[in-house]
């Protein structure tokens, strides 16, 4: 089953950082991650925001805009 993601946090440690991720349930999960490890994350995150881009930004022309 999917979950949806509630909240994340991202701390640097002595070794690297710490990923902590919370689910919809409250639970959550801890990962000790490298730089290299957040940066592909990174990465990854840009790619998909990057495919979705154009979807994202297209102007609903039946709501109501701010400006008028």
């Amino acid at each position: 089953m999917t979950k949806t993601l509630s909240s994340f946090a991202i701390s640097p440690t002595s070794d690297g950082y710490l990923l902590m991720i919370e689910d919809e349930d409250g639970e959550s999960f801890e990962f000790e991650t490298s730089y290299e490890q957040l940066d592909l994350i990174s990465e990854e995150i840009d790619k998909a925001l990057d495919t979705d881009e154009e979807d994202a930004l297209v102007v609903d022309e039946d709501e109501p805009s701010d400006e008028e």
